[in-house]
């Protein structure tokens, strides 16, 4: 329902004072998770503003995460309270590129969360459970049977025509205008970024990234000699244009790498109108995006969110995506569309990979062809969005005092700010030793910005073996807070996980 038109007197933002009257009796204790918030009309007259102004304000904290609605019972204080302050947000784009130097501890990660063993809180990966693969399987075997010369040949550089048709015309349908000559199909999204990467950048370059960032964004600047200026990103409002406008103000800004649909770690999705903005700062100056759009399908809400790619209208966005974190992760099979460096990128794709595999191509082709995949990503929005809550219910019963979590509106990640001082580096060390995968908050940027943050990644279960590992990993969170720490033997302030 559209905002109503402020009655004669009452400020057109007054939705904005009552958001910001409930957040502030939740942030002062007065009202705790699970508490009954006041009626509409006690609010209502109590802040002397209409009733349909605070309807208004409730959605957009329900939309935040910060309360939940209950069927013929009223509003309550949400599970975990999403809004997460974004740390020293300014002072992270006053900061000054970065050399890039985490590879260390994300190869222990990865280790980690490769590890089918451990409880998979690591990756955001659907469980094979969730993943379409009868269909898959059917059709894999068709392809092999009905052309089996084709199949086992290499493909063109560019990638197989018909699953560049199929997915031009899934893009056209998301609203964006994209041919499938103007598409490349690469070996996951992380190849597409490379090529972009590689494109766009010369060793030594500024790259600007969102803050927090994915791990693999970071690996990537590494590799290639790469300096990274973070703009800060928040929970609530993705990244913000003026952090890029001051970055791209005081520094030679080679391009920029940003998952504006559900960022991974925080989950956030940028408002269209701060896309637009951001372009409108990029464009004259020629800078280009590379977008990450691999979580965008992922879309809890009826609608996919738009893209930068939508409101590009100078050819400086490359978007990157793929069928990784939807239909099939093994296939690994991703897409680029380049925009104006697409020559560029075909020149580097020839150098790095020559071409992806044909069969997995032509059965995704297949796939897309028989209409199977919106089917298949309702059930998987499904179970992500029920197990989702259902692991913000156990970290408000079982995390320390202190802890919150994102509500994000899509994706797969629970981006999760433990009690200050609270080491999620150490929390992840105590995790893998207990059987449990994690990823820490300190993997995710250039600086020491998330010490106290983990991210949790979900794959649509929630079962017992789920439910258990989570409310072990809020015990082990415990040991980790400053408090236990201080009453821990002198000598041994880790429990005797190795904390490297």
């Amino acid at each position: 329902m559209p905002p109503r038109p402020p009655r004669d007197g009452e400020s057109p933002f007054a939705y904005h004072q009552v958001e910001r009257h409930v957040t502030r009796m939740i942030e002062d204790g007065r009202w705790r998770t699970g508490d009954r918030l006041p009626s509409l009309r006690q609010i209502a007259t109590s802040m002397g503003v209409s009733i349909a102004t605070v309807v208004h304000a409730y959605t957009e904290l329900e939309r935040k995460g910060v309360i939940e609605a209950r069927p013929r019972s009223g509003h309550y204080v949400g599970a975990a309270i999403s809004a997460l302050p974004t740390p020293a947000a300014r002072e992270q784009a006053l900061a000054g590129p970065r050399v890039v130097n985490r590879s260390r501890l994300i190869s222990t990660v990865l280790e980690a969360v490769g590890n089918h063993e451990l409880v998979p809180f690591g990756v955001l990966c659907p469980d094979t459970s969730l993943l379409p693969l009868k269909a898959l399987v059917r059709i894999m075997g068709e392809t092999m049977r009905s052309a089996p010369q084709v199949a086992t040949g290499y493909e063109t550089v560019q990638g197989n025509a018909e699953l560049r048709r199929r997915i031009a015309w899934r893009m056209g349908e998301c609203g964006m205008d994209v041919s499938a000559e103007g598409l490349v199909i690469t070996t996951g999204a992380v190849e597409a970024l490379y090529i972009a990467l590689r494109a766009l950048t010369r060793p030594g370059d500024i790259v600007v990234i969102q803050s927090p960032t994915y791990y693999c964004f970071l690996q990537l600047l590494e590799t290639l000699g790469l300096r990274a200026i973070e703009a800060p990103s928040s929970p609530e409002k993705g990244i913000d244009p003026e952090a890029v406008r001051h970055i791209v103000d005081r520094h030679r800004v080679a391009c920029c790498i940003f998952s504006p649909n559900f960022n991974n770690p925080d989950g956030s999705l940028t408002p269209d109108d701060a896309k637009r903005e951001i372009l409108d700062i990029l464009a004259p100056r020629g800078i280009h995006v590379i977008e990450d759009d691999v979580a965008a399908d992922l879309h809890y809400g009826p609608v996919r969110p738009s893209t930068f790619s939508q409101y590009d209208r100078h050819g400086l966005v490359t978007l990157c995506s793929s069928f990784s974190k939807t239909v099939a992760p093994g296939f690994r099979v991703g897409w680029m569309a380049p925009g104006r460096i697409f020559d560029k990128a075909m020149e580097v794709k020839a150098t790095t990979n020559v071409c992806c595999p044909t069969p997995t191509q032509m059965a995704l082709a297949r796939y897309l062809e028989q209409g199977l995949l919106q089917r298949h990503l309702r059930r998987l929005r499904t179970a992500l969005v029920r197990q989702m809550e259902a692991m913000r219910q156990t970290i408000a019963c079982s995390f320390p005092e202190g802890t919150s979590a994102t509500r994000p509106l899509g994706g797969g990640v629970l981006w999760v700010r433990l009690p200050e001082g609270t080491d999620g580096t150490e929390l992840f060390y105590r995790a893998r030793d207990a059987g449990i995968a994690i990823a820490p908050g300190s993997i995710f940027s250039t600086q020491d910005s998330y010490t106290n943050y983990v991210r949790l990644g979900c794959n649509g279960v929630w079962d017992d073996r789920m439910a258990q590992g989570l409310r072990t990993l809020g015990e082990l969170a415990r040991l980790c807070t400053p408090e236990a720490r201080a009453l821990a033997p002198q000598g041994d302030t880790t429990g005797g996980c190795d904390v490297r």
